[in-house]
């Protein structure tokens, strides 16, 4: 198995132009949240329904968790926290609106993909499908990863 800095080091070879790197920083968040709120939306079986709040967002996330180890703590706890954020998100959202979560997120969905499709066009690179899908947990772990860089939580 890689470790959490051999997966960065193999996201960024495909992030290096700004324009691609910002499209990024907006693009992966969002879809994070998309992919959390397509979960959020899919019944639980009833033997499953240990609380109201247990869902297929919330268990992916566990598990996903134990993917974000492999980065270190500070990565781990950061994810943790961003993903926390986005199930209360969308909580909120869930009863707040009158659209469906599911639409919603479709939507955003749609635009984020382009969004980073572009950045990839302009990069000039582009992962495999398959490989784009397991970016999928990568990339929030990438932007983490140079956020606490950035505050100097990371060397």
């Amino acid at each position: 198995m890689r470790s959490g800095q051999e997966w960065i080091a193999e996201y960024s070879e495909s992030h290096r132009n700004p324009i691609n790197k910002l499209l990024h920083w907006i693009c992966v968040p969002t879809i994070m949240w998309t992919v959390l709120a397509f979960l959020w939306v899919i019944p639980v079986p009833e033997m499953m329904q240990l609380h109201p709040l247990v869902n297929w967002a919330v268990i992916f996330v566990a598990v996903a968790q134990l993917f974000y180890i492999s980065f270190g703590w500070k990565i781990f706890s950061g994810m943790l926290l961003v993903s926390v954020l986005m199930l209360w998100f969308t909580h909120w959202l869930e009863s707040v609106v009158s659209i469906p979560l599911w639409q919603i997120a479709l939507v955003v969905f749609i635009i984020a993909w382009i969004g980073q499709f572009i950045g990839h066009h302009i990069e000039g690179k582009k992962p495999s499908f398959f490989k784009d899908l397991l970016f999928l947990l990568v990339g929030p772990a990438w932007e983490m990863n140079y956020f606490l860089r950035q505050i100097g939580w990371l060397r």
